[in-house]
């Protein structure tokens, strides 16, 4: 064998001896190379980290995600709750050691396997009501707190819901906006381009506008999906947060449980937190 022969076995075989290392790498951490396509709104600084699989991010410790509707004296409806319980909700929160995390976080966290808080907790508000904006961010901002709020576009500015300046001013105070549909439509209804446009595309883009960022996180309306809805969301959204107990293996970074709260005491929600998510972070 001539000495440009060995050289060319050389690189081969040092070729190959990468490749196995790296494989068996992969196969210790459970992550892949797929790091760009992991979610839409991927930036430049993430590009070279490794991405867990869905199996990964399915198996990964859940983290409670809370979900308020109406907060009002007047409470009305099954879901709703007077503004002294919510005050009460959030002081024995902050009282046990609770840190507020947001929809970035989580997805860091079950993607990306970053660290997160001490007993982490997300807070988040569905409908679009006046009081999330008047009540309920104020007393978050008070314990330290910041929320998560999900819009339904087709209330802006509308008697007893946010105004577009609100839902501005919420994004400014560092709390995170979604989108929760246009008009509460239920993904499993959407058959058509059309209904996606509709409920989704286009009320994310104006959404967008009146937050001044990305609107990356979605709440399903009436906590209903199914795994058609949940593969098309992935084409919009890092994170989608459902009401239901059953999550999509293939797709768990758009099924991310939550847990309504009603008119409970503030040890009934902290047991309610443990007995719905788990053991603690």
């Amino acid at each position: 064998m001539n000495r440009t022969s060995i050289h060319i076995c050389a690189i081969f075989l040092g070729l190959v001896l990468l490749s196995c290392n790296r494989t068996n790498q992969q196969q210790r951490t459970g992550t892949s190379d797929a790091a760009t396509a992991a979610a839409p709104g991927n930036n430049s600084a993430i590009i070279n980290q490794t991405v867990n699989a869905p199996a990964l991010v399915y198996a990964k410790q859940e983290i409670p995600v809370l979900c308020y509707h109406r907060i009002a004296d007047d409470k009305k409806g099954e879901y709703a709750l007077r503004p002294a319980t919510f005050t009460s909700h959030m002081k024995i929160l902050s009282d046990s050691g609770y840190h507020t995390i947001s929809p970035a976080q989580l997805y860091d966290y079950l993607v990306y396997n970053k660290e997160l808080p001490d007993k982490p907790v997300m807070i988040t508000f569905d409908d679009s009501r006046v009081e999330h904006s008047l009540i309920a961010a104020p007393l978050l901002e008070k314990f330290g707190f910041r929320g998560v709020f999900f819009i339904m576009t087709i209330t802006y500015n509308k008697k007893n819901y946010m105004t577009t300046e609100q839902i501005a001013q919420l994004a400014m105070a560092g709390h995170a906006v979604g989108l929760h549909s246009w008009d509460h439509t239920m993904v499993i209804k959407y058959r058509e381009d059309a209904d996606w446009q509709k409920q989704v595309a286009e009320p994310k883009k104006k959404l967008e506008k009146i937050a001044g960022k990305a609107v990356e996180y979605w709440a399903y309306p009436n906590g209903v999906y199914d795994h058609k809805g949940a593969e098309e969301l992935s084409k919009y959204f890092k994170l989608s947060f459902t009401l239901a107990t059953k999550r999509d293996s293939l797709y768990p970074l758009q099924t991310i449980r939550r847990m309504i709260v009603p008119e409970w005491t503030p040890q009934g929600l902290l047991q309610s937190m443990h007995r719905t998510f788990g053991k603690k972070i």
